[in-house]
């Protein structure tokens, strides 16, 4: 009998730091919340003005928390899927060490200062140049296991996880594109109008298949596992994909309505991210539909919750942005808090709540237990979660639209009815639901790290035969 097993600690290394850094990214966040509420809890500390730990907490949530996420239920489903071991353990083992030191460096350089101030795109120089090369090095262990699968067939979890690997590390390249001048400064080889064009090529792409294309590779293989029923329909799974991935690249203008960007380039992305909807349902209702005889399962696991309502959310913000990306709508919503509620409904509701989702279900099977150490604690996370993102998106939705008509507001004589800091005295209730709905998420966050924590306690990783075809 073979001995061969699959190459599961660089995933055990990835989930527990997806929970880890999901606490630090949170964490930030609810100080940044905070301090839109009480300014002075920068304490006069430049390393603690919002404008530096803004970028650190979309980086922790995004690449160290989102990003880990991925990398560990990547990794674990390509081996299943595929049942081969890991392509080149070595090499596994650097992408997590990797990884794990761009994080470190983001952490002490975006504080001090240092940074190249494009929108998820703030890391210096000689940080860009290290993700990259464990950006390909990641590429190169989930496609080398591919190659040597032992199924007839590529899963279409692993085409979105590839499209997510490849994609990604063709945006960051080209939006990392500068002139060195110093270790710590350098100069974009773009400028004007093509620089923001290049940025939202980039910026809403990393949102299209970092926080989109990844996630749903990890909602096609989980969702069908914890509902144990077989996904509700391969065919529109790929049609979802390559409809999904052929329309997203062309939305990026959207963010740019109104600006110096030529207006034929602006309807372009607007009718692009209208047109986006149909795919984006299409993948949300597939997932949805999964469950469609599951629903006396989904009333007893609370796993299988944090699913259901990861996919809701998924189907609101792909409805939301496409509505945003009208120019009429755009007016109204661009620059104020409904922006932030959008991204929010998105991060939240559907990339955490996936994410936990799915480690609720690998980290026991990781360390050979049949569950959690309390899905009463788990049912718990749910509900203060839901609860929680529910408190912070409403708040950010009805503050945007009252800031909205606020600064759209005009006299009879066509001077403005309010002025700035009078449409920002409005927003101060809103902002303290705001860090409310945070911290609730955050506490969360802190139940699941005591929850992973009494499951891993003495236990031993699980060695899991690969199967053997004859």
């Amino acid at each position: 009998m073979s001995t061969l097993i699959y190459n599961d600690t660089v995933v055990r290394q990835f989930s527990i730091m997806t929970v880890v850094w999901g606490i630090v990214g949170m964490l930030v966040g609810v100080i940044i919340a905070a301090q839109l509420v009480w300014p002075a809890l920068n304490f006069d500390l430049p390393w603690l003005t919002y404008s530096r730990l803004r970028p650190l907490h979309t980086n922790a949530v995004i690449f160290a928390f989102g990003g880990s996420g991925l990398m560990a239920t990547s990794l674990y489903v390509v081996q299943r899927t595929c049942q081969v071991r890991l392509f080149a353990n070595a090499l596994a083992s650097f992408v997590f060490w990797g990884w794990t030191l761009i994080i470190v460096l983001a952490a002490i350089t975006l504080p001090l200062g240092y940074t190249q101030s494009g929108e998820y795109a703030e890391l210096i120089w000689p940080i860009d140049i290290l993700l990259a090369v464990v950006w390909v090095a990641y590429g190169i262990v989930f496609f080398g296991t591919i190659v040597k699968r032992k199924t007839p067939h590529i899963y279409v979890a692993n085409w979105f996880f590839g499209a997510f690997i490849l994609t990604v590390a063709v945006l960051h390249i080209v939006r990392s594109l500068a002139i060195p001048v110093s270790l710590t400064e350098s100069y974009p080889i773009y400028a004007g109008a093509t620089d923001a064009m290049v940025q939202w090529w980039y910026g809403h792409n990393a949102v299209g298949f970092f926080l989109t294309a990844g996630f749903l590779g990890m909602m096609y293989y989980f969702v069908p596992k914890q509902a144990e029923r077989p996904i509700y329909s391969y065919r529109l799974s790929i049609v979802h994909f390559w409809a999904l991935i052929s329309i997203y690249m062309w939305a990026g203008p959207h963010h740019l309505h109104y600006t110096a960007l030529p207006d034929w380039i602006q309807s372009v992305g607007a009718a692009f991210s209208i047109v986006l909807l149909a795919p984006s349902w299409g993948g949300m209702i597939n997932g949805i539909m999964t469950l469609s005889g599951a629903w006396q399962k989904l009333r007893h696991d609370p796993i299988l919750k944090f699913l259901i309502v990861s996919l809701s959310f998924y189907g609101m913000s792909t409805f939301e942005g496409p509505m945003m990306a009208i120019k009429s709508v755009n007016a109204l919503s661009h620059y104020t808090e409904w922006t932030i509620g959008h991204v929010h409904s998105g991060a939240l509701g559907w990339v955490a709540m996936i994410t936990i989702g799915s480690l609720y279900y690998l980290i026991p099977k990781l360390f050979g237990k049949q569950d959690m150490s309390s899905m009463a604690l788990v049912e718990t996370h749910f509900w203060v979660a839901t609860i929680g993102i529910v408190l912070y998106v409403a708040s950010m939705w009805i503050a945007g639209v009252m800031q909205g008509l606020m600064w759209g507001a005009i006299n009879d004589d066509g001077t403005l009815t309010y002025s700035f800091v009078e449409s920002l005295l409005r927003m101060q209730p809103f902002y303290l639901i705001r860090f409310l709905g945070g911290t609730m998420f955050l506490i969360g966050m802190l139940i699941m790290a005591y929850n992973v924590y009494k499951t891993i306690k003495g236990s031993e990783a699980s060695n899991i035969l690969v199967p053997q075809h004859v």
